[in-house]
């Protein structure tokens, strides 16, 4: 991953909001993306954590992102993809609008093609085109929150795709375009 600073990011990240209508952080959600972010979760199938910084001064970190797309692999085959690091970010606004430092549990992060065929085959409901596939969406849920909590403050955001799994007991997000299910 390239080292981007923080006037390289901000001013790409405004062309890209303005040509895709990506999500741009409101005051409060700016100000806290302003700083040092830390993120935590731990994937349920593997058990492998990630606990850090991943961006400080102005920059994602490198060596954060490999230990992030590493514990996000897909579990059923062990491929490491990147991880889009705006996802990133949607967990540690939401994790702020939750008001909580609890450590995510993820149920799914980055899926192989192969994987999501098979699992398209075992008839889960799995989309086609997962953003999933693109290292761009996540299953996850935040233990000592409430999942319709976790799912309507994702929902505000206004950040990617939301979808609410309430009898699988998780929420997916994602950095495609808003829209939820």
């Amino acid at each position: 991953m390239q080292n981007v600073n923080r006037r390289q990011f901000l001013g790409g990240s405004l062309i890209i909001a303005a040509a895709t209508q990506m999500w741009w952080p409101n005051a409060s959600d700016a100000a806290r993306l302003a700083s040092g972010r830390s993120i935590s979760f731990e994937n349920a199938h593997t058990g492998d954590k990630f606990n850090g910084e991943y961006w400080q001064d102005g920059r994602y970190l490198p060596d954060a992102f490999t230990q992030i797309k590493k514990v996000l692999r897909d579990h059923r085959n062990n491929e490491i993809f990147p991880i889009d690091p705006r996802l990133m970010d949607i967990l540690f606004v939401l994790q702020k609008r939750m008001d909580t430092n609890q450590s995510y549990n993820v149920f799914s992060g980055y899926r192989s093609p192969e994987t999501n065929r098979r699992l398209r085959r075992m008839g889960f409901g799995v989309a086609e085109r997962s953003l999933h596939m693109q290292g761009q969406a996540v299953d996850l849920r935040l233990p000592g929150r409430r999942l319709s909590d976790l799912r309507r403050q994702a929902v505000s955001l206004k950040a990617g795709g939301v979808g609410y799994y309430p009898n699988s007991s998780f929420v997916h997000l994602d950095t495609g375009r808003v829209r939820h299910w």
